[in-house]
């Protein structure tokens, strides 16, 4: 059997070992434009920023590695031009000579990931502008930035890339600014919990130009102007594009392959494309979201590495399928790390599921134990069924641990009130008995068992001030005079049994306090008393933090930037 692969990477070069260790006798080329085979492409940031020092440790494996352990011969250089089904070969061309030649192929697997995006706008020809998705585009930015030494730089995109860059670059002493046309960082992330990244990257001193669309570039003054409509350019010595990719699938389309979402390979849960014998994997590749059952595009190198296995199999004659991505990731952003898996609670709604959300601030481990840190973890449910969703948490030391944990429970189809009773590991150092992701569990337990009644975030300014209900925060009256929502009166949770006469009777109470513990208490104390009470989701840290957010972002986009 001649197995030919048409790009390497995680997909393309982890299907090639598998196809190895499954078939001694295979003939396995692989063809890659670039001069790297397999190359850590999530480290490239850290490259630019100098966390990673030797370019050479972005190479995971070299043609000259791959032919001495597997007997795989990886062409760099060589791009792969046309699929010619009907006779079974390829067309290639080799970068270097400009030879051209045909090679046959007894299985074909496209493994050609995503480009970058790069829109039609004036000025994109400019010396000054960038993208970064292969080695060779870091080496670029990284040539550019020792020989120019740049002060400032405008990263357009504020997704993972552009995250990890706009990171990188403030490490080493650049002025950055992100301009993004949503209002929001990190769209894997409801616009609450983002509101965390954004405080972290300001008290960096990244600037967020959210809300802005940009309409070109222009060099001038020896640096760059990004063009912005309505408002003034933000002039700057380099510009990273990272406002998405999209799938590499020109190929497969001039082939006669069937296409899907926005241009995509169409594939079925075995890798196979429509016509037989050639399987796709990777970025390029149309999936099923493992949640929603949608079709998706979600380009991650797990579920690149995953599909490269499961075609690796059926191209050797086993049964394997891919169930599905889930969209799992994790990201450090300075001193945070944020996580999320499965869908969040905006794009739950938008599916047409009727949701609820907890959300908790649990310690990352026991209390008593020095260096404990916050965390905020929101978990998404669907009503009535209790179907766990997804899940993002923002914190320190754990949030990795936590969010794994609660991606293993929507693969496994656990309920979410069946997160209390998962046996987690325990010791002061790196939980609490309790651990945050069982807390999350008993909170959703009490929602259906009707010991726990929620108001959130988007309910606050439509409350009644005219005395119809009963506003009520239950912190320290240190606390309360800090800060606290116009019209909530005070009565600490521990006076409040001695105080009930203070709140009428036949009316609705809604509770608040820091972190929605000891609201919580108080709502059990005002069940029990009489009252019809609702805790809200998250407590005062949480709506200072998202209000205190989308107030700067309000305010800055009127101002024409983020200070």
């Amino acid at each position: 059997m001649k197995v030919i692969i048409v790009g390497g990477v995680a997909g393309g070069a982890t299907a090639a070992a598998r196809i190895r260790r499954l078939d001694e006798q295979a003939e396995i080329i692989v063809f890659e434009r670039s001069g790297y085979i397999s190359y850590a492409n999530c480290g490239l940031p850290y490259y630019i920023g100098g966390v990673i020092e030797n370019p050479e440790d972005l190479t995971l494996q070299t043609p000259d590695s791959f032919l001495s352990r597997f007997n795989i011969q990886m062409k760099v250089h060589h791009e792969v031009t046309a699929i010619h089904p009907d006779r079974k070969t390829v067309s290639v061309k080799n970068l270097v000579t400009g030879e051209a030649f045909e090679e046959n192929y007894d299985k074909l697997l496209l493994s050609p990931g995503a480009k970058p995006v790069r829109p039609n706008l004036p000025g994109m020809e400019s010396s000054k502008l960038f993208t970064l998705r292969t080695v060779e585009d870091s080496f670029r930015i990284k040539d550019f930035i020792n020989k120019a030494a740049p002060k400032s730089a405008v990263m357009v995109g504020g997704g993972f890339i552009g995250l990890e860059v706009a990171e990188n670059l403030r490490e080493s002493g650049i002025d950055v600014t992100i301009v993004q046309r949503p209002k929001q960082l990190m769209n894997p992330f409801d616009s609450d919990i983002v509101a965390f990244i954004h405080a972290e990257m300001r008290k960096h001193g990244v600037k967020l130009a959210l809300g802005y669309s940009v309409e070109g570039f222009e060099e001038k003054d020896g640096g760059i102007d990004v063009l912005l409509k309505d408002s003034a350019p933000i002039h700057t010595d380099m510009v990273i594009l990272a406002i998405g990719i999209t799938p590499e699938s020109t190929l497969a389309k001039d082939a006669g392959i069937a296409l899907g979402i926005k241009g995509s390979i169409l594939v079925n849960d075995r890798m196979e494309t429509s016509i037989h014998d050639i399987y796709a994997v990777g970025d390029a590749v149309q999936v099923k979201h493992y949640v929603t059952g949608e079709d998706a595009l979600i380009a991650l190198a797990g579920p690149a590495n995953k599909q490269g296995r499961i075609a690796a199999d059926n191209i050797c004659g086993c049964n394997s399928r891919y169930l599905g991505s889930q969209g799992s990731s994790v990201l450090k952003i300075f001193d945070i790390t944020a996580a999320s898996t499965g869908i969040n609670e905006t794009n739950a709604r938008k599916s047409g599921l009727d949701v609820d959300t907890v959300i908790l601030s649990p310690m990352s481990h026991a209390n008593y134990y020095p260096g404990g840190k916050l965390m905020t973890i929101k978990v998404i449910f669907e009503k009535e069924t209790y179907r766990l969703l997804g899940a993002q948490i923002v914190g320190y030391e754990g949030v990795d641990k936590r969010i794994d944990v609660l991606a293993t429970a929507i693969h496994a189809g656990m309920k979410a009130t069946q997160l209390k009773d998962l046996d987690l590991s325990y010791a002061p150092p790196y939980s609490s008995a309790k651990d945050p992701v069982n807390m999350a569990g008993f909170m959703i337990d009490n929602i259906a068992n009707g010991l726990l009644k929620q108001w959130h975030l988007e309910d606050a300014d439509k409350l009644p001030r005219d005395g119809s209900v009963t506003l009520l925060d239950t912190r320290t009256v240190g606390e309360y005079r800090r800060g606290h929502i116009e019209g909530f009166i005070n009565i600490p949770v521990d006076d409040l049994r001695d105080r009930l006469y203070e709140i009428e009777k036949g009316k609705p109470v809604y509770v608040i306090c820091q972190s929605g513990l000891r609201s919580y208490i108080a709502v059990r104390i005002l069940e029990g008393n009489g009252y019809e009470a609702y805790n809200f989701s998250g407590g005062f840290r949480f709506y200072d933090a998202v209000t205190n957010d989308r107030a700067l972002i309000e305010s800055s986009y009127a101002c024409g930037m983020d200070k």
